[in-house]
């Protein structure tokens, strides 16, 4: 019998379900691994500014993600609270859902832990204020990430050819541009100042695809990376304890096939065209 770590939670987020750079198959993977009695998925779980632009870059082993969290949730009641981010800000639409005793989508969420602290949870973009006020910018903005993630896979190719670890262009930049190492450390001192202004010992966020556990003043900053470079996640333990694990792909996971029937291809198409109808709604 197969005997698999359990967690009171885990936190993921930026998986950006819909886009090419997403690791989809990966983060299904890590979920088989573990499971939990709470899992928050923080915000840019789905792309939908990839599938509003482009419709047709939903995959099986996107499809196969939700999957995989349904059946935490019928083999072991796995309560699971899906936050809204600026890439899946079409939920607006829908939010505050709850769907059963087991799902709900919600805008932020304070987590009471086992030692009885509150963590305040929010994806982040909030304190951005490109992504609030000049979303136009945004939006060019994350045509360039997805170019350089283009760039950054031809090279690991190369890379893997002469025998070389994989090398992620964009977080160089990220620690080298000076205005980028000031943008994080500002965004994470703004929700520190947040996650205290509302009684909290903790923030919990994404966003950045930064994975972080540390001090800032009297509160503890965590964040869950992401699922299309760095492939983290946050978890906490039974003694209230906070990890973060990255997880290591395999060569199974690469080649793993997808099967399904015509019943599920049916139901993936559906919920294609739904999330296509929602991501084009005007706010």
């Amino acid at each position: 019998m197969e005997v698999r770590t359990h967690f009171r939670t885990i936190v993921l987020s930026d998986i950006h379900l819909g886009s090419k750079g997403s690791k989809a198959r990966e983060v299904t993977a890590f979920l088989k691994q573990y499971t939990c009695d709470k899992l928050l998925l923080n915000g840019d779980i789905i792309d939908g500014w990839q599938l509003k632009k482009y419709g047709n870059t939903w995959k099986k082993k996107h499809t196969s993600f939700f999957r995989q969290v349904l059946k935490m949730i019928e083999q072991y009641d796995t309560k699971v609270i899906y936050l809204r981010g600026n890439h899946d800000d079409f939920l607006d639409h829908v939010l505050p859902l709850r769907v059963g005793k087991y799902f709900s989508i919600r805008r932020d969420y304070i987590l009471k832990t086992h030692l009885n602290q509150h963590y305040y949870v929010t994806h982040g973009d909030i304190f951005d204020r490109i992504t609030t006020h000049l979303k136009w910018l945004a939006y060019v903005g994350d045509v360039g990430y997805n170019l350089l993630l283009g760039i950054n896979k031809f090279y690991n190719h190369w890379r893997a050819w002469r025998g070389l670890p994989y090398y992620s262009l964009s977080q160089e930049i990220k620690h080298k541009v000076k205005a980028a190492v000031n943008y994080i450390s500002d965004f994470e001192e703004k929700l520190a100042d947040l996650a205290q202004s509302k009684g909290c010992t903790g923030i919990i966020c994404g966003h950045i695809h930064q994975p972080s556990i540390r001090m800032i003043g009297n509160v503890q900053y965590l964040n869950s990376g992401d699922w299309v470079e760095s492939l983290t996640a946050l978890v906490e333990d039974h003694e209230g304890v906070w990890n973060l694990l990255y997880y290591t792909p395999t060569t199974v996971d690469n080649k793993e096939e997808e099967t399904s029937t015509e019943e599920e291809d049916d139901q993936q198409e559906d919920l294609l065209k739904s999330l296509i109808s929602l991501s084009a709604m005007k706010a």
